[in-house]
């Protein structure tokens, strides 16, 4: 038994307000309900898991998992709670206090849990926000050696002595069973409808049901598949991830979010891909810097770039140079922001088409590369207000060569604009685009169309004195919704 005290249970245990033996009380009321009727905690032995760190056997952290979930309104996971697991494996790995990364065979067990712990919540309705966002230098560190080694996959991975034979990785599990190649091509269907569901209506409508394929994925990961299955499971599961994440994201649940990034980078690295861990990493500086925390971002998009490896093809470098461009902006640090859209150009300009890009990057072309470099220009207009001008230029480019289904770039694209003509002094064109992007907000779930948008309203507050825009400000007051806003700044 350790001697030092589980801080990390105790400063989750002093946010429930429960009491040690009201605790242990609650511990085995659920280890009942989960069928374990014969187990018997007293307050003591709280107190021991507290104050002395003594570790608990299952299934009492996964009781105690469920319990912090439910009484805190977000995933709270076993090594949330400062308890470690058993690992099936000699090899030595370094854990950062965090528990990032986990060994390889620890990937498919959080990623089950904590799905199903997410399910959990959406079940009872409850709201995953109490929790704090990982510092990107923390995870940066925490991540750089594990994501730059070679991937373990099943050659060097744990083995079994049935091939079909699987853990209990988690609560709430549902019965998993070996797939074949039929099964994981319709899940890669499934990946495909729910990004193109995302890209046009938001992530609040689809986000419970790719949480609830990625729960059955985790479950299937815990066979031992032949090799080329076990690839493509990853890939699924990385790409669920990533939606999750996007969806999480886009709906305000940000340590949720952070969280299945996070996983999404583990999975794709277990499945040997790095450009597409580097992606999701990516994915992560995205939410930082719409959060108001550039220097985080770029503290990720370091780790991105340089983890995805050489493989990595022209397109996927230049979608991660517009990401830390714009993060770049957000400091208003100018001239190194168009040093890198203009490596963006060059990258993009490079690649040739020969070699069709993985499922995951499609939604990358020209269109979002302008949009991307709309949202720079027009996040560094607050600093240099001559930038508004390129960012109207690049934002109606973006317009033009957008895809139908792309509601909710389409719907981003007129904000930049709209907020770089107030910049630029041209509150007629302004108030132009932002009823364009009025007629279709109210269609969409994605809350981050509304931090935008009330980024807008904050420049329209000069022109108050045009009747236009007061009635264009009466309007989008009538259309925001109501409720808690983000915290940090969102250009």
């Amino acid at each position: 038994m350790d001697k030092e005290a589980n801080t990390r249970l105790a400063d989750l245990f002093a946010l429930t307000g429960w009491s040690k033996g009201e605790l242990a009380r609650l511990v085995n009321r659920q280890a009942a309900a989960m069928g374990h009727p014969q187990l018997a905690t007293d307050t003591s032995r709280v107190r021991r898991w507290i104050d002395t760190g003594e570790s608990p056997r299952e299934p009492v952290p996964t009781v105690l998992a469920a319990l912090f979930t439910e009484r805190l309104g977000r995933v709270v996971t076993i090594e949330d709670l400062g308890f470690g697991r058993h690992r099936h494996t000699g090899r030595k790995q370094s854990v950062s206090a965090d528990g990032l990364p986990w060994p390889p065979e620890r990937t498919a067990a959080v990623l089950t849990e904590f799905t199903g712990m997410d399910l959990m919540l959406n079940r009872r309705g409850l709201v995953g926000a109490g929790a704090a966002l990982a510092a990107g230098s923390a995870l940066s560190s925490a991540m750089y050696d594990w994501l730059h080694t070679d991937p373990a996959l099943a050659a060097d991975a744990p083995t079994t002595h049935d091939p079909f034979t699987a853990d209990a990785a988690s609560y709430d599990r549902y019965e998993a069973a070996p797939v074949g190649s039929q099964e994981i091509e319709a899940l890669e269907r499934s990946v495909e409808v729910f990004r193109a569901w995302d890209a046009s209506r938001g992530g609040g409508l689809q986000r419970k049901a790719v949480v609830g394929q990625l729960n059955e994925v985790g479950g299937m990961l815990a066979y031992q598949h032949p090799p080329h299955l076990k690839r493509r499971l990853w890939g699924v599961a990385a790409n669920l991830a990533v939606l999750a994440g996007w969806m999480s994201h886009d709906v305000g649940l940000e340590p949720t979010a952070q969280k299945y990034f996070v996983i999404a980078a583990h999975a794709a690295r277990e499945g040997g891909d790095r450009p597409r861990a580097g992606e999701a990493l990516s994915r992560a500086a995205r939410q930082m810097v719409h959060l108001g925390r550039p220097d985080d971002a770029l503290d990720l998009m370091k780790l991105a770039q340089s983890g995805s490896g050489h493989e990595t093809l022209p397109r996927t470098r230049a979608m991660l140079c517009t990401i830390e461009a714009w993060a770049q902006a957000s400091m208003g640090h100018g001239q190194a922001m168009r040093r890198t859209l203009g490596k963006a150009e060059d990258l993009f300009a490079t690649d040739r088409g020969d070699v069709p890009p993985p499922s995951w990057m499609q939604m990358f072309d020209e269109a979002d590369l302008h949009g991307m470099q709309a949202l720079a220009y027009r996040t560094l207009a607050e600093y240099e207000p001559l930038a508004a001008r390129t960012a109207q230029q690049h934002a109606k480019q973006a317009l033009e060569l957008r895809d139908k289904g792309r509601d909710r770039s389409n719907i981003f694209d007129y904000i930049s604009l709209a907020s770089a003509c107030f910049i630029a002094d041209d509150p007629e064109q302004a108030d132009r685009y932002a009823r364009l992007a009025l007629l279709t907000i109210r269609q969409n779930s994605s809350l981050r169309t509304w931090d935008r948008l009330r980024e807008m309203y904050r420049l329209t507050a000069r022109y108050s004195d045009f009747t236009r825009i007061q009635d264009l400000r009466e309007e989008i007051e009538i259309a925001l919704p109501s409720g808690p806003q983000r915290r940090g700044p969102v250009i």
